[in-house]
Formats: C-alpha cells, structure tokens, sequence
C-alpha cells in the first residue's frame, strides 16, 4: 500500500481512535465515580446499622424515643450532617443536624415531614448543594431482632471536600487510564488493520476484475455477432459515464449505468447471425425477431446477479422520450434515467466514432442531429447538457485509439467502484 494511502488511513484511525478514547475515558470515570459514591454510602450505612445494633441506641422497647435520641446524636458526631429516627408509623422520633446541615434542611424546597415512608430497602439519593458540594442522603429501614420493621432512618451527609476531591481524581485517573488503553491498542492494532484492509482492496479488485473481464468477454462475444459492435461497449460507457457525473449521478446508479452501458446489446448474442450480419434491410418478420434481443439481454443480466443493475440500461436502451421506441413504448420520465443518458450516448458514438464504412460526422453537424431529436427520442435536458460536453468527448473519440479508450473507462471504474488508485 503507497505511503500517501497508508498515512490517510493511519489520519482515520487516530480521528476514530481518539473519539473513542474519549469516549471510553469519560464514560469510564463516571463509572468511576460513581462506585466510588456507591462505595462511601455502603460503607457509611454499615456503619449507621451497625451503631443501632447497640442496645443504647436500638430505637425500640420502652426507651425507644431515648435511644433514638442518643443514636442521632451519635451519628451526627460521626459521619452525618442530618440524622432523624421515625416511627414504622412515619412520626419522627428524634433529630439532629449540624450547623452545616440545618442550613442544608432550611434551603430545601419542603422540609421533611412525617407520613408513611413506605420503602423496604435501604437506598441512597445523591444532590449538588448551593454551594456545589455533594450531599448523600441515605435511607435505611430498621427492623428488630425478628426482622419486624422497628422505624426508619434517614440520614444526610455532606462529602467532605477532600473527600470529594479524591473521588474526582480517582474518576479521572480511570478515565485517563482507560482513554490511554483504548489510544495503545488502536496503535497496536495499526498494522494489522493496514494489513487486512491491503488484503480486502486486493480481493476487491480481483472480484471487480473478474467482473470487468465477464463483461469484455460478452463484449467479445457480442462482437463476434455484430462486427459494427467492435469497441462500441467501451467508447458508450465511458461517454454515459461522462454525462452522469455532469447531471450529479455518483454511487450505485453510476455503476449500474456503466454495466448496462457495457452489456447494453448482450441479448443479441441469441439472434441468428444471419440477421445480425444482413447488410441489406431487414423484413418485417427479421426487424421482428432482432427486436427480441432486448428481452433475451433482460433474462441474461437477471439470472447473473451482480449484472441485475444492468437491467435499466439494457430494457431501456430502445425506448424513445416521445413513446414511440420499444419494446414497452415508454415515455419521458418513465423510461429510468440511465437508459436515456445511454441513448443519448449511444447515438453520439454511432455519429462521431472512426467505422470502418464511413468518417467521424462533424461535430457540429452530430450535434444538430441530437438537438432535432430533442423531445422525440432523446431527453431534452439531457441534450442540453451534453452539447456542453460534446467538444471534449469528440475529441477524445475521434483522436484516442482502442488502448486508450479502454484506459479511459478502466479509470472511470476504479473512480466510481470504490477501488482506489492503491487497489491497481
């Protein structure tokens, strides 16, 4: 792979690998942050729990209200900020605060109130204070020495600030970590993508080549039918080509208008030879039967998979803007945009391209005939924008030979089939 590829490829990677990274790095550190406050509280309410197993402080009997008193009071010296003891009923038992947080109780929207609690589990709620610093307010059922439901206690805390700074250096120490695991794997990765992302271009081209060389084979074989077809594929792809990149047509419907460009006659090759190669004008009956290579085209790209976007092309090839082509007798915008830019190329190529019974016609004189069929078998528009064209398609034609038109079209299909120059 050329060094100028290889350095794109590596640009993309880091773009993609540093949006990752990021990505990764941050989610990781909120993770992270997150455990870490999981971590506090656990630790936090083990330690209330384990304070309120003490007969002094058990919230329950005939000392109840008591002990509750001496449990707030010991919780508030310890961890908490606010420490309150309801009944099972929800009627507050006993309460402490701090100065710190009775200022936090006070800027609250509702103050906390009795009422049924009603939870069975302990849990935790984490909010910003006004002054930005962390408050965990911590929710803990409490029950007897039979499980019985003996109150509840609800507690707050403000995180100390060193506290709180650790949490967010650990937060984004992970974070980094994790952004620079993610950056040295993509490294790491680096030569192994360039190496299978060679192998896939390579296999790519293969395949396309393959394709490629179906359809010079049918060309060939068309060819062989009809000796006016010699080189006609190549020189009509690569003029419907032109005109599609100039209306804007890019991706699939461009490849397809050049298969169908360059396998647009295929269904001649099951028309006797003796009504292909009659140089004297055809009856009734033999017009009749060489118009049937429309439909045999049809059932050969059909069944050939990869082909079936050729079909537009060579169902379409013969139908006139007016209506009055076949075999359907579309008309206008009915007939799919790539077989009118093909008709229109085709008739540019019978007009100006060197035969062996007569000269290129003049361009300008090529050009009057596509502009007087306007409206009647060519699309207008497509006219107009092709006399734009037509100066440097002539010339191209009437000047290249068969190597250089095939170099021609052979640059087209790698601009338009995704293969870049790397892949040749």
């Amino acid at each position: 792979m050329p060094k100028k590829y290889t350095r794109q490829l590596a640009s993309r990677m880091t773009v993609a690998s540093l949006a990752v990274a990021a990505l990764a790095g941050i989610t990781a550190g909120l993770i992270a942050r997150e455990r870490g406050t999981d971590t506090l509280v656990t630790q936090t309410m083990e330690e209330a729990q384990r304070l309120l197993r003490h007969d002094a402080y058990r919230p329950v009997g005939a000392q109840a209200a008591r002990n509750a008193q001496a449990a707030v009071l010991a919780l508030t010296a310890a961890h908490f900020d606010i420490a309150q003891i309801y009944t099972p009923g929800g009627l507050l038992m006993a309460e402490q605060m701090t100065e710190e947080g009775r200022a936090v109780e006070l800027a609250r929207p509702t103050n906390g109130s009795n009422g049924a609690r009603g939870y069975t589990q302990a849990r935790y709620e984490r909010y910003e204070t006004p002054g930005q610093r962390p408050l965990l307010r911590v929710f803990v059922p409490l029950r007897d020495e039979d499980q019985a439901l003996a109150g509840y206690l609800e507690a707050a805390q403000l995180v100390p600030d060193w506290q709180h700074e650790r949490l967010a250096a650990d937060a984004l120490r992970t974070g980094l970590l994790v952004a620079l695991a993610v950056l040295l794997g993509g490294g790491a990765l680096f030569p192994l993508v360039v190496q299978l992302h060679t192998h896939a271009l390579r296999r790519q081209r293969e395949l396309l080549d393959s394709h490629l060389g179906l359809m010079a084979a049918l060309d060939r074989a068309i060819a062989h039918c009809d000796a006016d077809n010699d080189g006609h594929s190549y020189r009509v792809a690569w003029i419907a080509a032109t005109l599609a990149e100039a209306v804007g047509l890019r991706g699939r419907p461009l490849q397809e208008l050049v298969v169908g460009s360059f396998l647009h006659d295929v269904g001649k090759i099951g028309v006797p030879d003796h009504i292909l190669l009659k140089s004297a004008a055809l009856s009734e009956e033999e017009t009749r039967i060489l118009r049937t290579h429309v439909g045999l085209g049809e059932d050969i790209v059909g069944e050939a998979g990869w082909l079936g976007g050729a079909r537009a092309v060579v169902a379409g090839h013969h139908e006139h803007w007016d209506g009055t082509g076949y075999p359907r007798g579309q008309a206008g915008t009915d007939i799919p945009l790539a077989a009118r830019m093909f008709t229109l190329a085709e008739a540019f190529d019978a007009l100006c391209a060197p035969r062996p019974h007569h000269e290129p016609m003049p361009l300008a004189q090529a050009l009057q005939v596509l502009q007087a069929g306007a409206g009647r078998q060519f699309d207008p528009q497509l006219v107009h924008t092709f006399a734009e064209l037509a100066p440097a398609v002539y010339r191209t034609l009437t000047q290249a030979d068969p190597q250089q038109l095939h170099a021609l079209l052979q640059d087209m299909v790698r601009k338009h089939f995704s293969l870049p120059a790397s892949a040749y």
